[in-house]
């Protein structure tokens, strides 16, 4: 057998090994660029396990303030909740968790509410159950309208701390020890219809660790919307392209016609929007009644748009219409003879715009403005609290009162 001088074999290995760098290094580098699982891949990140230290965080509040994990320390329980403005699920629970921020303060629990959603990543579509989105102004609005009593903290922007936490819906309760070891993930309890509860999970937790005890149950699912996470921004670009896509129509309309959109046979609330292209303000509210459309057109709602242009005008009313994309039912005066015809549809209107009427099924009157832009947020939560619970019973009620919040 040959055998090679010790040298001559360590000088022939090395040499090879000098080659095998390059690639080596390559294939290093491309094992260490490899991201773990992600929101950015399709996906949330992984729920913080069990038994993990709470994840630092220092978020702008609704109250003006920073709050930093550090701010808690004295609090012998740790309560952070993730919830949000627009689903419909999260808004039901505000009630529950209020109290148990109320029922447990004197007992050494902190109540923190994080709001993980990037406001962009919200569809049209899914906010036809709110008066608000996601921004840190509309959680602003919403925690002074249900009189939040914790502080309501913003991270929609990076999603810095979200990932951290990983919740995978709104509401996910997190809840640590003295320790900040997290003993509890999971829902506020067993279900959203607050009548059929038969088991409160959060407060199971906090009184197991206020005792001392262990949590039994130290992990629950939780039902509610979706975290919207920053990658999801691309399903609001997505949805707006296929409106801009539907065709744009006006019809021109009678006297008849008018009469039956005011008494509204349609089973639906009706938002009519009457009109000109003359008119200023009216052409000022017209993105804004698109978009309430857009929010609440896949329920049992329609907006209608009446334009008291002249039919020789119609080209001016199209091209509006179109630059706004308005996909709504939108209608024109079929005749010069003016007055007749808005008499037709309300004898008691003095014949100025914008007038905009909010139509019950019954044919009554939800809200009205005339010669006045509407106050929008007003306008969306009339419309919610006029909109009778369908696929999401129960929702109606927290909109009570013509939408004021609950005291």
């Amino acid at each position: 057998m040959l055998r090679v001088p010790f040298e001559r074999r360590y000088l022939f290995c090395f040499s090879h090994f000098i080659r095998l760098l390059p690639p080596l290094a390559c294939l290093v580098l491309a094992l260490t660029a490899i991201p773990a699982v992600s929101a950015e891949e399709g996906h949330g990140p992984p729920t913080l396990a069990v038994g993990s230290a709470a994840p630092d965080f220092c978020l702008p509040g609704v109250d003006g303030q920073t709050h930093c994990l550090k701010d808690y320390a004295s609090a012998k329980v740790l309560m952070i909740a993730f919830i949000c403005n627009h689903c419909p699920t999260s808004q039901l629970y505000e009630t529950r968790i209020k109290q148990i921020a109320e029922d447990y303060k004197n007992r050494g629990v902190a109540v923190v509410a994080i709001e993980p959603n990037n406001p962009n990543a919200v569809r049209l579509d899914e906010m036809g159950y709110t008066d608000v989105g996601d921004s840190f102004e509309e959680m602003q609005i919403r925690a002074q309208h249900r009189h939040f009593n914790f502080p309501y903290l913003y991270d929609g922007e990076t999603q810095k701390i979200s990932n951290l936490y990983g919740p995978t819906a709104t509401p996910h309760i997190f809840i640590f020890d003295t320790d900040r070891r997290l003993r509890y993930e999971g829902r506020v309890d067993n279900n959203p219809r607050e009548p059929l509860v038969t088991k409160q999970d959060a407060r199971l937790a906090l009184d197991a660790l206020l005792a001392g005890r262990p949590v039994l149950v130290a992990k629950t699912p939780s039902v509610g919307c979706s975290t919207k996470w920053l990658f999801k921004e691309e399903g609001r670009r997505e949805e707006m392209a296929e409106i801009e896509k539907r065709p744009v129509s006006v019809k021109a309309v009678s006297l008849d016609d008018l009469k039956a959109l005011r008494k509204n046979s349609t089973g639906k609330l009706l938002l009519v929007d009457v009109w000109a292209t003359w008119c200023g303000p009216c052409r000022k509210e017209l993105p804004a009644f698109e978009t309430m459309y857009r929010m609440y057109g896949h329920r049992a709602f329609d907006l209608v748009t009446v334009s008291i242009n002249y039919p020789d005008e119609r080209p001016g009313v199209e091209k509006v219409l179109k630059a706004e994309h308005a996909t709504s039912t939108n209608l024109i005066l079929g005749s010069t003879d003016l007055y007749p015809q808005l008499a037709a549809f309300d004898p008691d209107w003095d014949a100025a715009v914008p007038y905009t009427l909010l139509i019950r099924p019954d044919g009554t009157i939800a809200y009205k403005a005339q010669r006045t832009n509407v106050d929008a947020l007003q306008l969306k939560r009339l419309i919610i609290a006029n909109l009778a619970d369908d696929d999401y019973i129960g929702h109606q009620a927290y909109w009570k009162t013509a939408g004021e919040a609950e005291k």
